[in-house]
């Protein structure tokens, strides 16, 4: 295509309504997104992708905000779509600069968040040709997208746009990639930017018949201990006020996943937090009852669920466990909007694809018409026997003590001890509990799952399907740029937070508050704890400090903050936690608090992969 020479558009439908002004491809991009209600976009330029950003310089509604990888800010645009909800947008250029997108792009995909990534490409005369920073993008992230383009004409750029949003943002959310040559970008035409969008054999919103609803409701009146096992899909639908109206009418308990976090508030008496690996012993014991291993068999010490109502979610594997034994002897309904999902990990009972907020908002209306007569005392006494037989807790173990961080560190002092569990239970108090919390992957996002509780759906950030290490903090700038009302906190871990700790230049150039408190325990404890339970404490190069000098901090987090501009502290001691924590929350710009805690820990409860509740480890 010859970038001087303006094409033909295509014939426009009655929807569509011309611009008058001859248009740069890169111009009519950059209108389509403002059309689109795109107020910020985390865009990294280069050759491919300059045409744009000298576009976006002139954009009064669009904030353009430059990270230092392009990682860094696909991760940003997912904090900014978790965090409100609006897809978010990231570009970067061609060949690296794309594929440096592809882990924020699979990260969207697995978590079901709308994000629109745009990637510049070589010339498309040149595509195919191994020209310089040339990657078929296009190809490359096919497995990991809801949809994607690759641009070939400059009079499809708006319609594209405008069909990426949607798509993005509707049915079951997801990432689109929408790959622009730059020849495109440099061809002029007369845009047609469509009034609506509509796709033949897309339908975002399936609705459940009331026939499939009313064998809900007859499935709830026959049992006699059910479960709500909801997830992720329950906050990309705002269906949780819906949620929370549908169990006051028939006082089912609520287990969630890590997703699904906020979407039932976690103070609430018939919450049982999380389930899975590392869930709540009482939300697993409700699923799957109560079950011990003597020598090979399995023994049933009490019953779970009868009824499983699983709403918006995909039964992983972290969560199910040995799936054909997850809820087991209980009836699964698997309502989802998502027909892919359906028998695809687990065989359930009843099957319904639905939009969830449509479901549950008609369930409701039929209850409040026909009232359940069941109120399911005799299961919440259960329940509340399990509550309180095995609550989440936590101790300075025999582990900790023989530690040389006890040594170093505290200085033999076991009362000044951090343990990253009493950290999260700090913040919660001191922020009242309504913070966002953005995490990296690893021991730290366990502990902080576990231990803030969550109220209010789109508080909890976190890369739970693809577990992306170094998500944390650039997700607290997108975040914080999404919600700048809210206070927003990246709970991390040392070798997490360093694998994009250049996103301190981002927050601090760009003047955005985001802020982090780092779990510093000088390894990868996720993996250290699987090498205490499964490799025999073999250390397979875990250790992310300085072996000659062990007994001194390694990076220096404070000082590298200081060196971006950001203020940081280190707390050693425990009886110091609380006053940095303070400062942290009192900071009305980036800061970094660095907390040394002992690596010996393992996140508890914790059910082996593949194994069953029987299996399930909750006492050090």
């Amino acid at each position: 295509m010859n970038p001087e020479i303006a094409t033909k558009p295509k014939k426009r439908s009655k929807q569509q309504k011309p611009c008058g002004q001859l248009m740069r491809g890169c111009e009519i991009l950059v209108a389509a997104l403002e059309r689109a209600g795109v107020t910020t976009i985390f865009a990294y330029p280069g050759g491919a992708s300059m045409e744009v950003h000298q576009v976006l310089t002139k954009s009064k509604q669009i904030r353009t905000v430059l990270p230092r990888h392009e990682q860094g800010g696909a991760f940003a645009a997912s904090g900014y779509a978790r965090a409100t909800g609006r897809a978010g947008v990231c570009m970067a250029t061609s060949g690296p600069g794309a594929t440096n997108l592809i882990s924020g792009i699979a990260d969207a995909y697995m978590d079901s968040v709308p994000l629109v990534a745009i990637t510049g490409q070589v010339p498309s005369y040149m595509i195919g040709k191994n020209a310089f920073q040339e990657t078929d993008i296009f190809g490359v992230t096919l497995p990991i997208v809801k949809h994607s383009y690759l641009v070939t004409n400059v009079n499809d750029i708006a319609r594209i746009v405008a069909e990426a949003f949607y798509i993005a943002q509707t049915g079951r959310p997801g990432p689109v990639v929408i790959d622009l040559p730059k020849d495109v970008q440099q061809a002029r035409t007369h845009a047609v930017f469509p009034d609506e969008v509509k796709l033949r054999g897309y339908d975002p919103s399936p609705r459940a018949t009331d026939i499939e609803l009313e064998q809900i409701i007859e499935l709830i009146e026959a049992s006699e201990r059910p479960v709500l096992y909801v997830g992720g899909g329950i906050i990309s639908a705002n269906a949780a006020d819906e949620l929370r109206e549908f169990v006051e009418h028939t006082q089912i308990p609520v287990t969630t996943t890590i997703r699904g976090c906020g979407a039932f508030p976690e103070t609430h008496p018939l919450s049982l937090k999380w389930l899975g690996m590392h869930g709540t012993p009482y939300a697993n014991w409700a699923v799957n009852g109560e079950l011990r291993r003597d020598g090979d068999r399995v023994v049933q010490v009490a019953p779970g669920a009868d009824l499983l109502l699983a709403f918006g979610v995909r039964f992983d594997d972290r969560v199910t466990g040995k799936a054909d034994k997850f809820c087991e002897h209980g009836k699964i309904v698997h309502l989802d909007i998502d027909p892919s999902e359906i028998n695809k990990n687990r065989r359930v009972h009843v099957a319904i694809v639905s939009d969830v907020k449509y479901a549950l908002a008609r369930l409701n209306q039929m209850l409040r018409k026909r009232p359940l007569k069941k109120r399911f005392s005799s299961w919440h006494n259960q329940i509340a026997h399990w509550k309180q037989k095995a609550p989440l807790r936590y101790r300075v173990t025999p582990e900790v003590l023989r530690s040389h961080y006890v040594r170093d560190f505290v200085g033999g002092d076991v009362e000044q001890v951090i343990l990253p569990p009493y950290v999260i239970e700090l913040l919660y108090e001191l922020t009242g509990g309504k913070a966002i919390i953005t995490t990296g992957v690893g021991q730290h996002q366990m502990w902080t799952a576990q231990y803030y509780k969550f109220t209010e759906p789109r508080q909890f950030i976190t890369s739970a399907g693809l577990g992306a290490m170094g998500f944390g903090y650039p997700a607290a700038i997108g975040a914080k740029v999404g919600r700048p009302d809210k206070e927003v906190i990246d709970v991390d871990g040392d070798g997490s937070f360093l694998m994009n700790i250049q996103e301190l230049a981002t927050a601090h150039i760009e003047k955005i508050p985001a802020k982090a408190v780092v779990l510093n325990n000088q390894h990868l404890g996720m993996v250290v704890q699987w090498e205490d339970r499964f490799y025999g404490g073999q250390r397979g190069h875990t250790y992310l400090g300085d072996p000659e000098r062990p007994n001194k901090i390694y990076p220096d987090f404070v000082t590298m903050a200081q060196s971006f501009g950001v203020k940081a502290e280190r707390v050693v001691f425990k009886r110091d936690l609380r006053p940095a924590l303070e400062r942290l929350l009192a900071a009305t710009e980036p800061y970094v608090l660095d907390v040394i805690v002992p690596y010996t820990e393992h996140v508890l409860p914790f059910i082996p992969p593949g194994r069953t509740v029987a299996d399930m480890m909750y006492e050090k």
